[in-house]
């Protein structure tokens, strides 16, 4: 497949941005070109459980940062907001579950601030320059993004299809949770490796 100068530009705008090894779940459906929205479009047609998630928290952290750098009462103060904070987390990831349907559900290999890699069948009939409206959830973390993506490349791979897919419309906010979800997740993958590593070398004792 020949690689154009347009094509080099969106593989170097994936990879931008550190991404990860991480199966999660997407809905993806394609959208026709000349559907396409403008990014105030896109922003009027985003479900509104997506925009409520990201409100909230944005405000949860702009409550509690104010308090990280004050001692005695104020700590036991974040720590009941903290509390608070998690509960409705808990609320607000199980409203976001509701926004996956399994008709087009599929599964994500990578994520990153830059975009996704998720695989699907070659039924599925996706192919590169397609345009997708996409929800990412991330049920673990109670996270679940909305954004518009663009396929720019895809091969097969163990009898189906792997897709790699840029961001075309995405929040600043929500690629800013995505960059933190990244790390966040290398470092539990690092934390689990450390415990194998110490584990390992406990039975060899």
């Amino acid at each position: 497949m020949m690689v154009t100068t347009e094509n080099q530009t969106k593989l170097a705008q994936f990879e931008e941005f550190f991404s990860i090894d991480y199966s999660f779940n997407i809905n993806a459906t394609v959208i026709e070109s000349s559907q396409l929205p403008s990014y105030e479009q896109f922003l009027t047609n985003m479900p509104t459980p997506f925009k409520i998630a990201s409100e909230i928290n944005t405000l949860d952290q702009n409550a509690l940062r104010p308090l990280q750098t004050v001692a005695g009462v104020a700590g036991q103060l974040m720590e009941y907001l903290n509390h608070q904070a998690q509960k409705m987390d808990l609320l607000v990831g199980y409203i976001l579950g509701q926004q996956d349907n399994e008709n087009i559900r599929f599964n994500a290999l990578k994520f990153g601030g830059g975009g996704i890699v998720f695989e699907a069948s070659e039924s599925a009939l996706f192919n590169t320059g397609n345009y997708l409206e996409l929800k990412l959830f991330f049920p673990d973390e109670n996270i679940a993004l909305y954004c518009i993506g663009e396929i720019i490349s895809h091969q097969a791979c163990n009898g189906v299809i792997q897709y790699k897919v840029i961001f075309h419309h995405i929040r600043e906010e929500d690629q800013e949770a995505l960059v933190r979800n990244s790390l966040h997740q290398q470092s539990k993958q690092l934390q689990a490796l450390a415990q194998q590593r110490n584990q390992a070398k406990n039975t060899e004792k």
